[in-house]
């Protein structure tokens, strides 16, 4: 098999780059899966991955994320990721940051930035020193600031139409709530429950962050064995994706799956099927989490926060719709969200054609 084009995650990129620069040890590779409905948008995630095709995977499964995410909100712009292997933490620097934001610029905006798991307004903000194409940067310099927590009221917009479909009220007030991941995106959805008297539970590998965010917000700790078999209403999986797994999937008791994290489907169809027919509900992610990409495409057509706000409360509904085409169409939720979004590219596609 191919390594690349031969991959099942490669599903048609159009263009794949590897950055590589020696001085700042930046290895980086882009992903532009589609650009149909516009330049490929983005963020650049840096995780210190276990080997380059983990990497590789990685950003093809963002990517093509992006692409869908993009087209089932209703905007004009294509899916695109990157990512860069290296402990964010530790091996991030601002020549780091400059240099990517290099290679960004040489594909003459094909591909737009943004910030993702590992990376602040501020890296952004560094990129746009040497060029355009990247948003998500400060407000201090005339961009839209964080997209987090426009990320997290998206997702929460959605699981309240999940707990609607679900249980017949979209309250989640008395609900059981396990939030997996308390980044910023996870601890401002946390927020949004607490507020509306859902009963939360957080898991996190970072277990300073842990009891500061339960002290915070009066959330439970898990302390169980296996949260994929807790007790729970819902489950939001707001960390990294793949959770959803042949190991999970059957020991799953939420009824509802709704979370920030970027494909949390291990396998789209084995697993989204397994979930239907257990009947347990799945918002797909990249749904209730576009809130941050509305935010950053705020940017690139310049409206204000009240239109973003707008924008994201629509996901509610979208969500809401989409239950219904999978339920008449006899099909996966997921499989559901697909083909609305793949029918507005396919639109455009041949729109394109006739210019």
């Amino acid at each position: 098999m191919d390594p690349v084009f031969g991959q099942l995650s490669f599903d048609d990129h159009e263009q794949i780059v590897f950055c590589n620069d020696k001085d700042t040890g930046l290895k980086a590779i882009i992903g532009i899966h589609n650009s149909v409905m516009g330049p490929a948008l983005g963020g650049t995630r840096m995780f210190n991955y276990a080997n380059e095709w983990e990497a590789l995977n990685d950003v093809l499964r963002l990517s093509r994320g992006m692409t869908y995410k993009a087209a089932i909100t209703g905007l004009n712009i294509g899916g695109g990721k990157a990512v860069i292997i290296g402990d964010a933490k530790t091996q991030k620097t601002p020549e780091l940051m400059r240099k990517f934001g290099e290679f960004v610029h040489s594909l003459s905006g094909r591909y737009i930035t943004a910030e993702d798991v590992g990376m602040e307004t501020r890296d952004m903000d560094i990129v746009r020193d040497v060029t355009p194409y990247v948003t998500g940067i400060s407000e201090e310099r005339g961009g839209s600031g964080n997209p987090s927590p426009v990320t997290a009221y998206g997702v929460f917009l959605g699981m309240k139409a999940a707990v609607k479909q679900q249980f017949g009220s979209d309250s989640v007030a008395g609900k059981k709530v396990l939030v997996q991941g308390i980044g910023h995106v996870g601890e401002t959805l946390v927020d949004y429950l607490t507020k509306e008297g859902a009963i939360v539970t957080i898991t996190d590998i970072n277990e300073e962050k842990l009891y500061e965010v339960a002290a915070k917000y009066g959330a439970t700790i898990f302390a169980g064995d296996d949260l994929y078999s807790a007790d729970v209403d819902v489950y939001a999986p707001c960390a990294m994706g793949a959770t959803l797994n042949d190991e999970t999937v059957k020991k799953i008791k939420a009824k509802v799956i709704a979370g920030a994290a970027n494909n949390q489907l291990a396998n789209e169809n084995i697993h989204g099927a397994i979930l239907q027919e257990r009947r347990i509900l799945y918002a797909p992610d990249f749904l209730i989490n576009a809130g941050g990409i509305i935010n950053v495409y705020a940017e690139l057509e310049h409206y204000d926060k009240a239109e973003i706000m707008r924008k994201t409360e629509n996901i509610y509904n979208t969500t809401l719709e989409i239950f219904d085409y999978a339920i008449k169409n006899g099909i996966t939720t997921h499989q559901a969200a697909l083909t609305i979004a793949q029918n507005r590219i396919d639109l455009r596609k041949i729109e394109n054609s006739k210019k």
